[in-house]
């Protein structure tokens, strides 16, 4: 049998291209902004994780042009060898003084982040509890691993301690959750997820990818909002959301980042961080931490979409983070709506199964501080008329 005989066969793929409501790669021709240029046409951006519009603040942009010029386009090593910069301790040391931690490890991406911390950490004899709606890169990092992988219903504390009690005592547990889930946009119970881990002596490690810039004092994340920095054992984040950047972290003791960076083959054997990339997330760091304001202006056009949105009777998940999910139920007429979005200048992101169950699909729409109430209130407009001419209703 040829291993390329999969590829041949018709996918989910052509089906809803050949329907004309393919959703994917729809190609940029200006600069990630509350207003872009896709295909031609102005695009309201309602589908980018920039939370705090930093992708265009001049002193991130000057600060990756001149990190090129000094130290070129790239590191051509790992960290663990040649491809150390001076300006990757420099952004380690900020942020982890930031989040009131030790010590922080970068990554190249957050996905890659997710795969080196679970992967170090989690051995042969281990198990690792997930909530069922944590990240694709939680679940993969969880495969790498050596142990053994149990799941809990999402956000359901009852059943995580019941899969605290089917551990048994000899097996050390790393307590693993988002956050703030990057579909829905709720946020993790993380006091309980803490009490119920120390109950039974695990650990616990939070993906705060939607979290930092976003919740807590001065937008140091999910711990920070409820006073639990010091109780969270590991923090995990990305530089591609908030910061502007990309790339990620983790932040924890001294101890367990030294272990993290001599035993995680995915930090070991791969590219730093290219010169570019650590400047505008040192940049953007910098402004999170000078303009704390920023966090504030999130959330308030947050709210003013949430109380828009109920004004105009358009169904949403209530949640008290930028992501603002919109129910469309069904899997064609998800991807119909998404598509008269867009041809009437607004972008939005069609979530379908797996990410949703098969009768719960959504439209994800996000916010950035950087939003005009004027330009969201043409947004919420457009919304409500292709949503109640909706042509693509079963």
């Amino acid at each position: 049998m040829d291993i390329f005989e999969k590829c041949e066969h018709k996918s989910p793929a052509d089906e809803v291209r050949e329907m004309g409501v393919y959703p994917y790669f729809h190609a940029l021709e200006s600069r990630q902004d509350i207003e872009v240029v896709m295909e031609g046409k102005r695009r309201i951006m309602l589908g980018s994780n920039n939370y705090l519009g930093l992708t265009i603040n001049q002193n991130v942009i000057e600060a990756g042009i001149k990190a090129i010029e000094k130290y070129g386009t790239g590191c051509s090593g790992s960290r663990f060898l040649n491809g150390t910069l001076n300006m990757h301790l420099e952004l380690e040391a900020e942020l982890a003084e930031f989040l009131h931690k030790e010590a922080v490890v970068t990554f190249s991406t957050g996905f890659q982040s997710n795969l080196g911390i679970i992967s170090a950490i989690v051995g042969r004899t281990d198990y690792v509890i997930c909530d069922k709606e944590n990240h694709a890169s939680i679940y993969d990092g969880c495969k790498l691993s050596y142990g053994k992988m149990l799941r809990f219903k999402h956000n359901d504390m009852q059943d995580l301690e019941r899969m605290l009690q089917s551990v048994p005592e000899t097996a050390g547990i790393l307590v693993v959750t988002d956050g703030v889930f990057s579909m829905g946009g709720d946020v993790a119970n993380l006091p309980e997820i803490v009490r119920l881990a120390k109950k039974y002596g695990a650990r616990t490690m939070v993906d705060d990818a939607h979290g930092l810039g976003v919740v807590g004092e001065g937008g140091r994340g999910t711990a920070s909002l409820f006073g639990l920095e010091k109780e969270v054992d590991i923090y995990m984040g990305t530089f591609s959301k908030s910061l502007a950047s990309l790339g990620g972290y983790m932040a924890s003791s001294e101890r367990i980042a030294d272990f993290v960076r001599h035993s995680s083959r995915p930090f070991i054997f791969s590219a730093s961080m290219t010169p570019a990339s650590c400047a505008c997330a040192l940049a953007a760091l910098r402004e999170l931490t000078a303009h704390p304001e920023l966090v504030d202006n999130l959330a308030r056009n947050s709210r003013y979409v949430r109380d828009g949105l109920t004004k105009r009777d358009i169904k949403h998940l209530e949640s008290t983070t930028p992501i603002v999910p919109i129910y469309t139920y069904d899997k064609l007429r998800t991807l119909g709506i998404a598509k008269d979005l867009y041809d009437a200048g607004v972008y939005v992101n069609p979530v379908l199964p797996p990410a949703t169950p098969p009768a719960e699909c959504l439209l994800r729409t996000s916010y950035m501080a950087s939003h005009t109430e004027s330009i969201l209130d043409e947004a919420m407009d457009i919304m409500k008329s292709v949503l109640e001419s909706d042509k693509w209703a079963m």
